[in-house]
């Protein structure tokens, strides 16, 4: 039963995956987004990158938001504390407080989106499909700031992600959790205080587990845990991992191949030195503060060791970095998964892409399953649990996830490089790829199937091309492609792939444009079951 539902979902994955990529790019629905964001300086940093992707997104909402790491205070004198915050670490003892680590003019959403209205002209030149800036400024709402964890109450941003959740509108609401959850929660409470006694209760909760994807950077306020799980437990919450560290210290142990691309150098040249949206981006020792006076936030210091900001009062808790370089956009893989750079990603949280992958323990295993339900002997059922064994380590070694950062930081430094340029002539603009035929394809154990891409670049640039197999479908071994670096290649599927399970090809095109841009096409390829 659970291999045939497993089948069937896959089925329905498919059929929306070809319709979607039948889709010119101009027609192609753009995934609904809400972020919803506190002033912590890294999501100032993603705010700016998501931006510049708002081309590729339908944005429903922008919201400050709370977390146990800032919140505003309801003005009156109120204390707050909660036990374990970062107030009451480090040595600390600061908290009750009556205001965590929020400006009394707190306005970073603001001020990113008068940036942004600065330089659409410019954008729209290289992308007609951005947002107008009165556009997202009607998207601004304040969300449930007060208090970390507080969602007894509504709020503006509250009640514009419940009208969301409720609306009719096709396809998943996407929402983000860059700071806490609270906002998101109180606007779930409020809807089950509505609808929890009355005969559209039922039908209210299943249509919010089939539209709401909710895309936390961790449980930040503990309201997940303490509400929406217990209470809404079919909500799709897909967590990432495996993809690029966009975090703080992304650099500290980072790769031969991506450390160039946190280097002050780079940084400057390609972020902080393009225009309005680069001057607001935070880096290492640009002498800025997101609240004045705040000893968590040293970061915009420069000329001091550890120790000396130590003794100045601040809680190091990252080693001091060049003055210039990267400094983290910790909240980017809950949005990098929605781009519209043909991997389609957010289809479904396992197909991975710029933003890491989601992986269950439910569908490793039930890849496992499926494999050795291909062999019924006796001798296979008394050496089941051995061979499950080596399937999930096969399966864990399969999952290398392939490194997207170089390709994710020279599309960003494109888009920045947009934002300045006024006309199209003078920036690289990415490849377009198609796939000739549909984006799912049904093949046998053992056949042999063509590839046909078509690939372009409206610069004129030269495009190199690849094939490769992303190892995120059921079926875990090795797949072997001919002429992969060729627009039509050929794949064998593999002699012990069995009915049901996926095999995930990718059509990779990257120019020799400055900076050279990548972008890609997605096959499955389903296994018949004979």
């Amino acid at each position: 039963m659970h291999t045939r539902l497993y089948v069937v979902g896959i089925l329905i994955l498919c059929f929306l995956a070809n319709w979607a990529g039948a889709q010119p790019p101009s027609k192609q629905v753009r995934p609904r987004i809400v972020v919803t964001a506190d002033p912590e300086l890294d999501d100032n940093n993603s705010l700016i990158r998501f931006l510049l992707y708002s081309s590729d997104l339908q944005i429903e909402g922008l919201i400050y938001a709370s977390s146990g790491y800032h919140w505003t205070g309801d003005g009156k004198g109120t204390k707050w504390f909660v036990p374990g915050r970062e107030y009451n670490r480090f040595g600390l003892n600061l908290c009750p407080c009556e205001s965590w680590r929020w400006s009394k003019d707190e306005h970073f959403i603001h001020d990113a989106v008068e940036a942004y209205a600065k330089v659409y002209p410019n954008l729209i030149v290289h992308n007609p499909r951005y947002p107008a800036p009165g556009e997202l400024q009607t998207k601004i709402r304040y969300g449930n700031i007060e208090f970390d964890g507080d969602i007894s109450k509504n709020s503006p941003g509250s009640d514009l992600i419940k009208s969301l959740m409720l609306d009719d509108k096709p396809g998943p609401l996407f929402i983000t959790a860059w700071g806490g959850q609270s906002t998101i929660a109180r606007a779930l409470k409020s809807i089950q205080e509505q609808y929890e006694y009355t005969t559209e209760w039922e039908a209210i909760k299943k249509k919010l587990s089939r539209k709401v994807v909710l895309l936390p950077s961790g449980d930040q306020d503990d309201t997940y845990a303490t509400y929406i799980k217990p209470n809404w437990p079919d909500i799709d919450y897909r967590q990432f991992n495996g993809g690029p560290n966009y975090g703080y210290g992304a650099q500290l142990g980072a790769k031969a191949t991506d450390s160039m691309y946190l280097t002050a150098s780079w940084m400057k040249e390609n972020v902080s030195d393009r225009g309005p949206l680069g001057a607001l981006y935070r880096v290492w020792g640009d002498g800025k503060q997101m609240v004045k006076g705040d000893i968590m936030d040293y970061f915009g210091l420069t000329g001091y060791t550890n120790d000396e900001l130590k003794k100045k009062g601040y809680a190091v808790w990252m080693p001091v970095q060049p003055k210039g370089s990267w400094l983290g956009e910790g909240d980017d893989h809950t949005f990098m998964n929605m781009l519209g750079n043909g991997l389609r990603a957010h289809e479904a949280g396992f197909y991975g892409g710029w933003g890491g992958r989601e992986v269950s323990k439910k569908e490793a295993t039930t890849s496992a399953l499926l494999s050795v339900a291909q062999d019924t002997s006796a001798n296979a059922m008394a050496t089941s649990l051995s061979t499950l064994t080596d399937q999930l380590n096969k399966r864990a070694q399969a999952l290398a996830y392939p490194n997207f950062f170089p390709q994710a930081q020279r599309d960003f430094a494109a888009r920045l490089k947009w934002s300045v340029t006024p006309k199209y002539a003078n920036a690289n603009h990415e490849p377009v790829v198609k796939i000739e035929g549909p984006l799912t394809v049904l093949a046998s154990a053992g056949e042999k199937i063509r590839l046909n891409g078509a690939v372009s670049d409206p610069d004129g640039n030269a495009v190199t091309i690849t094939w490769w197999p992303f190892q995120v479908g059921s079926y875990a071994n090795k797949v072997v492609i001919s002429n992969a670096n060729s627009a039509q290649a050929d794949v064998l599927i593999p002699n012990d792939a069995v009915g049901g399970q996926t095999i995930h090809l990718i059509l990779e095109a990257t120019d020799n444009g400055t900076p050279s841009l990548t972008r890609y096409q997605r096959i499955i390829v389903m296994v018949k079951t004979k």
